[in-house]
């Protein structure tokens, strides 16, 4: 819900050339289909030529789901994870919360540290996190290529985060 609508208004001011994208979602996500599609539907009357496709993968960690299970859970989601990254070769992923783009990215970290390919990753923090940063963000601080808050506090604690004001 929340996340797709903030990466979607994201997506909304990049030019035609960053086609085709890929929507990874988790597999019991179905509102944030619908969004996608109607966002897509709109940005085709703009961009004619322009390609999505929609992926699932198991939901990494459910809300408030056991710290331990989700390590088991979230390993589930790697399983799906590494051979969808390795078919899509992404040069850039763009992602902006939600437990399932961890899988992804590491999915991606893996593949360029086997040299099969380096993506961009670039994180971008919710909106609504004004004064901590979300489970997603504390492990993706570590390995994302650009880490943007939307909060000028945030900045200060994470002195690696790029503050550019809220961009949502």
């Amino acid at each position: 819900g929340g996340h797709t609508t903030e990466i979607l208004r994201l997506l909304s001011c990049l030019s035609e050339s960053y086609s085709p994208r890929h929507y990874v979602l988790a597999d019991s996500d179905k509102m944030s289909e619908a969004k996608i599609r109607s966002f897509e539907q709109k940005r085709a009357e703009t961009f004619p030529n322009s390609q999505f496709t929609l992926h699932r993968i198991p939901r990494s960690r459910e809300v408030r789901q056991s710290w331990i299970s989700s390590v088991v859970t979230t390993l589930y989601s790697m399983l799906y994870s590494l051979p969808l990254t390795n078919q899509l070769k992404p040069d850039l992923i763009l992602c902006n919360g939600p437990g399932t783009c961890v899988p992804v990215c590491i999915s991606a970290l893996l593949l360029g540290l086997l040299g099969i390919k380096r993506s961009i990753i670039v994180y971008v923090e919710s909106i609504c996190r004004v004064e901590t940063l979300s489970l997603s963000g504390k492990i993706l601080y570590y390995f994302s290529d650009y880490f943007i808050v939307q909060w000028p506090d945030l900045k200060e604690k994470y002195p690696k985060s790029v503050y550019l004001g809220r961009i949502v």
